[in-house]
């Protein structure tokens, strides 16, 4: 049995010696060597890859986009002003509208009060004639009273309301609130007297005018004299 030159090395999977260096290729017997970058010497830069990466970067914006944005920002506004403008004429239209509608439903409560007051004046005529009948006499009787108690209720709540009496006998004559159906000679006045009034004035009245909130709704019906 020969005895071998040497110990044997560690074997590896292919049952070779782990620690072998392969040769390289083209000159099997040349010695392996690394290569290394010496940092004093400068790199080289293709000039055509570098152009290549300054086309890909955006471009600065040119005087036409510069342009552009401009018209578009003073459209922008132009258009903003017109809406507020609009926004601002809807509002004074719908302003006035609430005025307009409260006016004409305040005139028309009015409206409807002046004609339920218009209706009830023949109801007060009726209490005239009846107060005027019974007489101021505290000999009433108790249904007298109560007609009496009654229409100065009544109309003691219209007068607060807004409804004036019209007509007073002596008053001087005013054709706004009087309707002349009668006349009367002027009486002649006696040496001394206070002289007579210059016009004519109310020497009865025949039937009570009233005045609703400022407005005459019916003259009073009376006879002149002078």
């Amino acid at each position: 049995m020969t005895p071998s030159s040497g110990p044997p090395g560690p074997s590896g999977p292919s049952g070779g010696s782990r620690g072998a260096v392969p040769p390289r290729p083209g000159n099997p017997g040349a010695p392996r060597t690394e290569t290394t970058v010496d940092p004093r010497v400068e790199p080289v830069v293709d000039d055509a890859v570098l152009d290549e990466d300054i086309d890909a970067l955006p471009e600065a914006p040119n005087d036409s986009v510069v342009d552009d944005l401009d018209d578009l920002l003073f459209t922008a506004r132009r258009e903003r002003d017109e809406y507020l403008d609009l926004s601002r004429r809807v509002q004074a239209d719908f302003e006035n509208y609430k005025k307009r509608m409260i006016r004409q439903q305040t005139d028309n409560l009015e409206r409807a009060a002046e004609d339920l007051v218009t209706k009830v004046l023949p109801v007060l005529d009726a209490f005239d004639l009846a107060r005027a009948h019974l007489g101021a006499g505290d000999d009433l009787s108790d249904e007298g009273k109560a007609l009496v108690a009654g229409s100065t209720l009544l109309a003691d709540t219209l007068n607060r309301e807004g409804l004036e009496r019209l007509g007073v006998a002596g008053e001087p004559f005013d054709p706004t609130t009087h309707e002349a159906v009668d006349h009367a000679p002027a009486a002649s006045s006696a040496e001394g007297d206070e002289a007579a009034p210059a016009g004519p004035v109310v020497d009865e009245v025949l039937r009570a005018g009233y005045r609703w909130k400022g407005r005459v709704i019916r003259p009073a019906m009376v006879r002149v004299r002078g």
